[in-house]
């Protein structure tokens, strides 16, 4: 039986789910694995991950589908991006098919958790593993934990799909030759004071520019970015310290296959977004999906988008609804997109 939730008006907060799933790296191998009760995670206070920051993680989603079937969204990529992540940072990779079990797993045990459909909630998952045992001197660590833990969402930013103000970033996001593109928790660190400046300032997000010249848009601190030119064109900056979006994969694929969009993935200026180039942008991500660019702010200098601040523009409004139709069962997904659950 569903959790009895008000499931319209949950926002993107952690809500404690009935089971958790838990495997242990020791002695160079993992574990068998399996589903827990317990919250509550005990380490040492030298334990690896508190002293170097030694942990990688993952984002993905469960759904309720049009048929009333429970189904996951690609996590086959996010086992491939998991693995990534963990051999930049000396983490003994979890297999991908126990990391696809443990998805099944938790998702499985916490289905009443799992909004309905047409609510525009999801039950959100977090993989993630990091260095348990005591470390001191800078070195990896020699075992490791792997959790899942689910928790029902709403939307990530408030209000949904209404458009954002965003600026530009005094702070560099990545290196060149840095950890930018993969998913680790270090990034989203040096992120924080970022975002709270931001949002003291009435912004929603930050745009990073390219830390070797500062012309070239990157990313946001939580999401890849997506431009419509004035030609209708679908445009995806492109740089080796962009964390490689899965939600923005999918995205291209829909725009040319589904919408038939031109996809062009370049090298994007600052510069041309104020000259005018772009008439749509949005960022997207698992837990957005996409959330539109109403304006982006330089210092001072504002450019507003087409759409304004009302409402998403028609280009991005019809990617993100196919996207998400996909995700639901109420268009017909390309193979393998769809992990069934029960």
């Amino acid at each position: 039986m569903k959790k009895d939730i008000d499931w319209s008006n949950l926002t993107f907060s952690y809500t404690k789910t009935d089971k958790r799933y838990v495997c242990n790296y020791k002695n160079g191998a993992w574990d068998e694995g399996g589903l827990i009760d317990d919250d509550m995670i005990v380490m040492s206070e030298d334990a690896g991950v508190l002293q170097y920051a030694q942990t990688v993680f993952e984002g993905l989603k469960a759904y309720t589908t049009k048929d009333g079937k429970i189904v996951c969204f690609r996590p086959d990529l996010n086992a491939d991006r998991l693995i990534d992540s963990a051999k930049r940072l000396e983490i003994p990779p979890l297999p991908k098919e126990k990391f696809l079990e443990s998805i099944r797993e938790v998702v499985a045990a916490n289905a009443d958790w799992v909004p309905p459909y047409g609510t525009g909630a999801s039950l959100y998952l977090r993989p993630y593993i990091f260095g348990i045992n005591p470390v001191i001197g800078v070195k990896p660590a020699d075992d490791y934990q792997y959790r899942v833990f689910a928790t029902p969402v709403g939307p990530y930013f408030k209000g949904g799909a209404k458009p954002i103000r965003v600026k530009i970033s005094d702070f560099d996001r990545a290196a060149p030759r840095g950890t930018g593109n993969i998913k680790v928790g270090l990034n989203y660190a040096m992120s924080l004071h970022a975002i709270v400046t931001a949002h003291n300032e009435g912004f929603a997000e930050n745009i990073y520019l390219d830390p070797a010249t500062r012309t070239k848009i990157e990313e946001t601190g939580g999401a890849n970015i997506l431009f419509v030119d004035t030609d209708g064109n679908l445009v995806v900056p492109k740089s080796d310290s962009i964390l490689p979006s899965i939600t923005r994969r999918s995205l291209v694929y829909v725009g040319e296959h589904y919408l038939g969009l031109k996809v062009v993935e370049r090298e994007v200026l600052l510069s041309e977004v104020f000259e005018g180039k772009f008439a749509e942008g949005g960022l997207c991500g698992t837990a957005a999906v996409i959330s539109p660019l109403g304006s982006i702010n330089d210092h001072g200098k504002e450019f507003t988008f087409s759409n304004g601040m009302e409402e998403m523009g028609p280009v991005l409004t019809k990617l993100r609804a196919t996207l998400t139709g996909i995700q639901e069962g109420d268009i017909e997904a390309p193979e393998g997109w769809i992990f069934t659950i029960c």
